[in-house]
């Protein structure tokens, strides 16, 4: 009989972060400084970043150590079960295999710890003593906030006030950790008071709250930024999760035909799909296909140009080649939180652009329905941005099954919607709305890209 749920001992834990950089089919467009609008240097990027992940982030070594005390961390949470949808593909009654990985099963619910223990730990090797970041459905608050914690340092969260009213207990939790927590935009930074002098109701978004930690950070000499997606380090953090999944699937005797991830800034989309883009990128599986899947209302691959932008609201970040919405995009208040972002991971942006990987959008109703779907057949309730990957993974299936082919599918089940039920109420009583984010909204935020 086969398993139902593949395991790994620690042991096998993986000992070197995967970088995609070594095997791009060409180096990536250099990150520009917001002041001089040419390739930003070290120096300029050190008000934010320890010099450690500023050198990951340039590197185009394909293997990087991951440092023993560090990885003494990371066992506490991993590795991660990989588990075969048996129940969903009876349900589908698809010829399809479906492979998960589940990354919910740590104490923040997501794969972002995977990153915050180590962007922390590096901080903490520079006496950092305090961490600045954004949240938006508040993954990402929670995951730095446990890494804080475990490393006894001080932790500080603008969280996108949409997400801080939609999501109460992601807020406590945060707190319960030890962080403080503010509905981003605030009166704390002349970034949020800007935002609020010209709309006194802004619900915010992740660039606004990005903007508002970067400002604390640049502003306090023992406080450093941290970005629990986009950057190329953090992508390559999150490589565990792939390559714990392809010896899992090894151990099963399968390889995926297709890989899909949710995204919103792309790190766990990275994270399970870049070790099985090694493979493709080096000629060893030239038939894989990888799937990003965003929310209509915030289409940045779909709808988005490839342009240099700024990645927060108000311009004090570096610049960045990606696919983007603009700077000035307002996203709807969809329930998908985490992936309410204007731009793109520089590294998913040249996959997509190089035609090396795909890219679909979804409205909420078809995704929530998925979730709902996944639910009752796995009995593992899914976050609204996880569910993304989900209903991509059904709609290949149910392909499959039109073709009599036996496909093996694998996606990443990037965190749990405990949290999350007031998204569920909403999609049980009917009141869910469908938003596609409109062309002529798109056309209007791109007019204010800077000039590179």
């Amino acid at each position: 009989m086969e398993e139902i749920k593949i395991h790994l001992t620690e042991k096998e834990i993986p000992e070197q972060w995967y970088n995609i950089q070594a095997d791009l089919p060409r180096p990536l467009p250099p990150m520009m400084s917001p002041v001089t609008k040419k390739p930003a240097t070290p120096p300029e990027l050190t008000p934010l970043f320890p010099e450690a992940l500023i050198m990951q982030e340039v590197s185009k070594e394909r293997w990087i150590d991951i440092p023993e005390e560090l990885r003494d961390l990371i066992r506490q949470n991993r590795p991660t079960p990989l588990y075969r949808a048996r129940s969903l593909e009876k349900l589908l009654d698809t010829p399809a295999k479906i492979y998960y990985k589940y990354e919910g099963v740590n104490a923040s619910g997501s794969h972002k710890l995977n990153t915050a223990l180590a962007q922390a730990w590096y901080n903490k090797q520079e006496d950092v003593k305090r961490l600045a970041t954004e949240t938006g459905a508040g993954q990402w608050g929670s995951a730095l906030s446990m890494a804080c914690a475990i490393l006894n340092m001080k932790c500080t969260v603008y969280m996108v006030k949409v997400s801080y009213q939609q999501k109460p207990y992601r807020k406590s939790l945060m707190q319960l950790f030890g962080a403080e927590v503010f509905a981003s935009p605030t009166n704390r930074t002349n970034a949020g008071r800007s935002i609020l002098a010209e709309n006194p109701d802004s619900l915010g978004s992740l660039g606004i709250a990005i903007s508002e930690a970067v400002e604390d950070a640049a502003t306090h000499d023992d406080t450093k930024y941290t970005l629990g997606s986009v950057l190329n380090h953090v992508l390559m953090h999150q490589t565990l999760i792939g390559l714990e999944a392809k010896k899992q699937l090894e151990k099963a005797g399968d390889y995926p035909d297709i890989v899909i991830g949710c995204v919103g800034g792309g790190s766990n989309f990275g994270g399970i799909a870049n070790p099985f883009l090694m493979d493709k990128l080096q000629g060893l599986r030239k038939n894989l296909r990888v799937i990003a899947v965003e929310p209509a209302a915030c289409p940045s691959l779909t709808k988005g140009v490839y342009a240099y932008d700024y990645g927060d609201s108000t311009g004090l970040g570096p610049i960045a080649k990606m696919y983007t919405l603009g700077h000035t995009f307002m996203p709807a208040g969809i329930h998908a939180g985490g992936l309410r972002y204007h731009g793109m991971s520089p590294i998913v942006s040249m996959l997509y652009n190089e035609k090396i990987i795909e890219a679909v959008s979804y409205l909420q109703n078809p995704v929530f329905e998925a979730a709902v779907m996944f639910a009752r057949s796995e009995s593992i309730v899914p976050a609204p941005e996880s569910a993304h990957a989900i209903r991509a993974a059904i709609d290949e299936a149910l392909k499959a099954k039109a073709a009599g082919e036996k496909k093996v599918i694998l996606f990443n089940l990037s965190g749990h919607g405990h949290f999350d039920m007031a998204a569920y109420d909403n999609y049980l009583s009917g009141n869910l709305v469908d938003f596609a984010y409109p062309t002529e909204k798109v056309h209007e935020a791109l007019s204010h890209l800077p000039k590179i």
